[in-house]
Formats: C-alpha cells, structure tokens, sequence
C-alpha cells in the first residue's frame, strides 16, 4: 500500500514479539503482556513516567506544568464558593 511506498516499515505490537525482543512478549496464545503496566521495548514505563532530571539548573524556572488546568492541578479558586 501507500505505507511501503514511502518506505514505513509495519509496526508490530509487543505482545506478538518473543520475551528477547519486548518486555510484553513470550507466552502461550493470545496472553497478556506478562508484567504490571505498559512498558517500553527497553524495560521503562510508557505512561507518565518523569523524564525530567530534577538536578537540572533551569529546574526551579518552572513554576506549573503547562496543563494544569487540564489535570485539575490549579490552585487558583475560579469563583466557585
């Protein structure tokens, strides 16, 4: 199809790989992915992990995450008594 015109390559759930190629591989049938929560090919976490060096100088530059309000995060009363 378009895809292999371009020269993108399929991509593959983990949970068809071998346990040697992805943390969710190996098991017998349709299992599930074998470990709690959702990994990465190299072993980390895919969902919310911080990636972000605490130690870093520009740290304390950053006074909010950027969707806050999104994730219920603000502090600011909106004029809801």
């Amino acid at each position: 199809g378009a895809s292999a015109w371009i020269g993108r390559r399929p991509t593959v759930r983990g949970v068809a790989m071998n346990p040697v190629d992805h943390p969710h591989g190996g098991g017998e049938g349709k299992s599930s992915g074998g470990r709690k929560g959702s990994f990465s090919p190299w072993g980390w976490y895919t969902k919310g992990l911080r990636t972000r060096n605490k130690k870093q100088h520009s740290s304390k530059l950053i006074v909010r995450r950027r969707n806050h309000e999104k994730l219920g995060l603000s502090n600011v009363n909106k004029g809801s008594w």
